[in-house]
């Protein structure tokens, strides 16, 4: 019996040169493509890692605690608890009176100061002290001359130093903090009067100066924030899902539809700053509205926001199927009531999905908030809606470019701790978007 060659035959068995070629390049592209995401998960690894390195200390404050005598022949001398009357202390005579007890402790707990002076012990407190205390006293006048438990910030420096970020070799070049107030705080640390902990004025207090960056907070920033995605959701969600199911359902395919089509393509890819430029022509130069308010804010990105929302929408409502549609004009339905009866809630996922990213797109924009003056400096909480839609308000996105652009390093610090909080907003909002698109999903 003659036995075959195989080898001489074409096979699946035996792959010619061509055959291999093709099997080694299709090897090659897996190879790529693992390799393009393992890049793109250790630079995301190294971004995440960078900001939480130098973030998560805004989370953790040093603070100082204070056994405060408010004394009522400083605070009040007609002693008639008159608030009008406490008005007129400013806080230089609230500032006497933290320095003076803070010297008091000390000598109270046998703590040896090194000979500095008054003002340098004093030094060790923030300068937001004095106006906390204030407040406090405003809020309730029926605290003068009482003795209370005052916890204050600890110094930007005494805070960086608690936290690695200022040594005593830096503190010999710094005209800000010196070795010997260092060494006093370690002392403090050491019996109690200082402490490290979770500082939650970082998510409720406002912005400080320059010179108390420790007191500097996001709660301006996460208002103004809550108060622009709210307009951005009541303006764009219902105009974009409208426009989109006329586009899509009613209007008739010509020559204007298209060119409508192709004007929101390209307002999808217009820079978001150009947004900005027209929200300073038109709302603020034009309409008169006032510069750094919510409303602006908000108006501007809902522009931004709409034709993404729209997209969306028709790309959610195409992935319906037309038997859908014809099904229910079988049985009788009507135009309206095949699409708000049928297609819309089979295409609501897709819609969810869509307005959600959106709105994280919009929650995360600076550069069109930056040309109508949310950049300024706000001290002021705005009021409740609807007014506080015209007061100066800031974003987290511009809170952070603000942060960035100043020289002390511990606004380095909060302009992280802001992105880190940022990015928790933003991964919630997309984590929601999932969980919905696969709640109200169907497969066909």
């Amino acid at each position: 019996m003659t036995s075959v060659d195989t080898a001489s035959f074409k096979s699946i068995y035996n792959p010619d040169a061509r055959t291999r070629r093709r099997n080694a390049a299709e090897r090659r592209f897996r190879m790529y493509g693992m390799a393009a995401v393992i890049i793109g998960l250790l630079s995301l690894v190294i971004l995440l890692s960078s900001v939480l390195a130098s973030g998560l200390a805004a989370f953790r404050q040093t603070f100082v605690t204070i056994d405060v005598t408010l004394d009522a022949s400083v605070l009040d001398k007609a002693g008639n608890r008159d608030l009008e009357d406490l008005k007129k202390v400013s806080t230089v005579g609230y500032g006497n009176l933290i320095q003076k007890s803070l010297l008091e402790t000390l000598k109270r707990d046998g703590i040896d100061t090194g000979g500095m002076s008054a003002k340098d012990i004093f030094d060790l407190v923030s300068k937001e002290a004095p106006a906390t205390l204030r407040n406090m006293v405003l809020a309730d006048p029926q605290l003068v001359g009482q003795t209370i438990s005052f916890k204050a910030f600890a110094n930007g420096r005494v805070d960086g130093y608690f936290k690695g970020r200022v040594t005593m070799e830096s503190a010999k070049l710094d005209s800000n903090i010196s070795p010997e107030q260092l060494q006093l705080a370690d002392k403090m640390r050491a019996s109690g009067l200082m402490s490290v902990g979770f500082n939650w004025d970082f998510f409720f207090g406002p912005d400080a100066s320059d010179l108390r960056p420790e007191a500097a907070g996001l709660g301006i920033a996460l208002i103004g924030s809550t108060y622009m995605m709210l307009i951005v959701l009541v303006l764009a969600v219902p105009i974009g899902v409208a426009a989109s199911i006329y586009l899509e359902e009613f209007a008739p395919k010509n020559w204007f539809t298209d060119l409508i089509e192709v004007n929101i393509s390209n307002l999808a890819a217009v820079p978001s700053i150009v947004f900005g430029i027209l929200g300073l022509a038109v709302f603020i130069n034009f309409v008169g509205l006032p510069q750094s308010a919510s409303l602006v804010g908000g108006l501007v990105l809902t522009l931004m926001t709409i034709p993404t929302i729209i997209i969306a929408t028709r790309a959610a409502l195409r992935a319906v199927p037309p038997s859908i549609r014809d099904a229910a004009l079988g049985v009788g339905a009507s135009k309206m009531q095949s699409i708000f009866h049928h297609v819309l809630p089979l295409a609501a996922p897709g819609i969810l999905t869509g307005t959600i990213i959106g709105l994280a797109q919009a929650l995360g924009e600076t550069a069109p908030l930056l040309l109508i003056g949310m950049v300024s400096f706000v001290r002021s909480f705005p009021a409740a809606p609807p007014e506080g839609f015209f007061d100066p308000a800031a974003a987290l996105p511009v809170q952070v470019y603000n942060w960035t652009q100043r020289g002390d390093p511990a606004f380095v610090e909060r302009a992280s701790g802001a992105i880190i909080v940022l990015l928790v907003f933003l991964i919630v909002m997309n984590l929601v978007a999932i969980v919905l698109r696969r709640r109200f999903e169907r497969r066909w």
